[in-house]
């Protein structure tokens, strides 16, 4: 359950050069608002492409939102500064486009327990502290068009016009904010590059909240299965069956913990061959330099679900595949065989009744 505990909507007009900041906090009262506030927070906070980091040794930004957390600093106030540092960081930008930035003090909790929860249940559920979080959002506007209603001269005119107005759909993706947990201090965030004097620069974890960067959960999660794959075609394994295994262990490890980490999915798909276990770990640790990955990867459970809950194969024959992660390797329901001629031969077993999709 999310609780918005602040919420304010500040405008930027680079056409106009205007800027339009808000004193007053949004209407949380509001079912439109606050609906369009939660679930935009929800699409942030659930993405799986969140990249996460740790503030600066002497970032600014940390140094404010621990003032705002003890109660120092003002949300409203806090939330000016914010966009004011945005307007002037974005207008330096060569790709200009009016947007509004999105301020959110939030808490997500889990459900409260029912009658009937066993004593295990409802204790998980009391033991699970809100997590209050600090969300930054830009949020682009979209061009759309609307009807005008008119009349002249006793007579109903109808047009169509543009506007430049319009805030993104909730589902739709956002490709720059901010999150900032208010317990720890640990962030997750999304940036994309924009070309500012001639250089392609991430402003959000850079200028804004100056903090170090760890790969996303979806980029953590391509580099373990495509590590898989590369291990099992050398040694000769169907590599259909071991990545489907890796993606069943992923998924099974966030449903526990919300975490995975990739290091022990390596482990576990090749416990029974040390030899591919030393070489997976090998191609790991090159990996984890080169693409700053992290021992911990944290990814919520919707995500893990989205990405490696199923897998998907096409063959050569333009046959397309879809199974549970955690049926790859077990023959009763999927069983993949190689011919002398090397052709592969794919079985789906204990089948009540097809369904055309």
């Amino acid at each position: 359950m999310m609780t918005i505990n602040h919420a304010i909507l500040h405008s930027f007009d680079f056409e106009s050069g205007g800027t339009y900041f808000s004193d007053q906090e949004l209407d949380r009262d509001n079912k439109q608002v606050k609906s369009y506030v939660q679930r935009t927070c929800r699409k942030c906070l659930g993405s799986a492409e969140n990249r996460h980091g740790e503030f600066a040794e002497g970032s600014g930004f940390a140094e404010e939102i621990r003032a705002y957390r003890k109660g120092e600093l003002g949300f409203v106030e806090l939330s000016v500064q914010i966009a004011q540092w945005f307007w002037e960081e974005l207008r330096r930008g060569e790709d200009l486009a009016n947007a509004d930035l999105l301020v959110v003090d939030f808490e997500e909790s889990a459900e409260a327990p029912k009658a009937g929860d066993d004593e295990e249940a409802a204790d998980a559920a009391f033991d699970a502290r809100p997590e209050r979080t600090f969300a930054i959002v830009l949020l682009p506007r979209r061009q759309s068009f609307v009807h005008e209603l008119a009349g002249f001269e006793g007579h109903s005119i109808n047009g169509i016009v543009r506007t430049d107005a319009t805030l993104p759909s909730p589902t739709q993706k956002i490709d720059t904010y901010a999150l900032v947990n208010l317990g720890d201090f640990g962030i997750a965030f999304h940036d994309k590059p924009r070309p500012i004097a001639g250089q392609d620069t991430l402003i959000v974890p850079d200028g804004l909240l100056q903090c170090t960067t760890q790969a996303s959960g979806k980029e953590a999660v391509q580099a373990v299965t495509r590590i898989v794959e590369d291990v099992a075609q050398e040694y000769g394994l169907n590599t259909a069956e071991t990545v489907s295994r890796a993606k069943a262990a992923l998924a099974r490890d966030v449903q526990m913990a919300e975490q995975f980490e990739p290091e022990e999915i390596g482990r576990e798909v090749f416990e029974d061959e040390p030899e591919m276990q030393r070489r997976y770990q090998e191609r790991y640790e090159e990996a984890a330099r080169t693409e700053s990955l992290p021992e911990e990867v944290p990814m919520r459970r919707g995500a893990a679900n989205s990405m490696a809950k199923k897998h998907k194969i096409r063959t050569d024959t333009g046959i397309d595949i879809t199974f549970p992660s955690e049926y790859g390797h077990d023959s009763n329901y999927i069983a993949f065989s190689t011919d002398p001629d090397g052709h592969i031969q794919i079985v789906i077993r204990n089948v009540a009744r097809i369904e055309n999709r």
